[in-house]
């Protein structure tokens, strides 16, 4: 592969799920060691976006290049730390045991021997990422942040190009974003980080650039969101009455003026 060309070339890509119009026409390069916070509303197709790239979905139209690849052939380049990871909290499994998880594939399934044949590259990377005294502990004993670590140890094992986080910072405290983030800032030195977040705190002091989702993409080659990114993102929610003060959840909320043709405050 060209070192020049992007790791990631989507091309007028269009997905609609049961008739409805999740994403349309949006088109992304991604360069090597970019670093892209996926912003937009809740149901704007972050997700969606995500899965595309990973090939667990297939678009309805247009294309979709991962260093040079389809997705599904690139698979084993991307790691994936997904946003619900759908488990038994109180299940006593080792920190060792999610890590070596990532090895897994239907022609390795047989887990009893992961972690001799891959149990030494898994405490490595434990340990640059600053928990493999962590190891053996059960999952069930770690906070938010030292779980997304976990999670993000997984994702590593296969030696991916490139990252996709899916809001990675939900449930962590802000002590713990903040190292977070750290954490992902040294990573970014070596991989290409693509994370979908609802935090605009991130945009200013970490990532490189920003893609506003919300069945359009709107992509802008810095870490600042315009006045206008957020009327493309909100077109039903901004107004010239309605200013926004700042997003949380997706949601803009907090209006800070009258609306005068309802003559009262919102908030």
């Amino acid at each position: 592969m060209n070192q020049n060309a992007p790791v990631i070339q989507i091309n007028n890509v269009s997905f609609a799920y049961r008739n409805r119009m999740v994403l349309d026409k949006i088109n992304l390069s991604v360069q090597q060691n970019d670093y892209i916070a996926i912003i937009g509303p809740n149901g704007g197709g972050k997700t969606t976006f995500l899965k595309l790239i990973l090939g667990i979905l297939r678009p309805d139209s247009g294309t979709i290049s991962v260093l040079g690849q389809s997705p599904d052939k690139a698979s084993h380049h991307i790691g994936y730390v997904p946003q619900n990871h759908h488990g038994n909290d109180h299940f006593p499994i080792s920190v060792m045991d999610i890590v070596l998880m990532g090895c897994l594939s239907p022609k390795k399934c047989f887990f009893y021997s992961l972690k001799k044949k891959y149990g030494s590259k898994a405490l490595k990377i434990l340990d640059r990422l600053n928990i493999a005294n962590y190891a053996n502990h059960n999952m069930d004993s770690l906070s938010g942040g030292q779980r997304q670590r976990v999670f993000i140890a997984r994702a590593l094992m296969t030696d991916p190009d490139i990252l996709l986080l899916d809001e990675p910072t939900t449930g962590i405290d802000s002590k713990g974003q903040t190292e977070f983030y750290e954490l992902l800032r040294s990573l970014n030195q070596s991989l290409t980080i693509i994370m979908v977040s609802h935090d605009m705190n991130v945009l200013s002091t970490h990532v490189k650039s920003v893609a506003c989702v919300n069945q359009h993409l709107y992509y802008h080659d810095q870490s600042e969101i315009s006045e206008n990114m957020i009327h493309r993102m909100y077109p039903n929610v901004m107004s010239a009455d309605c200013p926004l003060e700042f997003i949380a959840h997706g949601v803009p909320h907090r209006v800070l003026q009258l609306h005068q043709h309802k003559g009262k405050k919102n908030d």
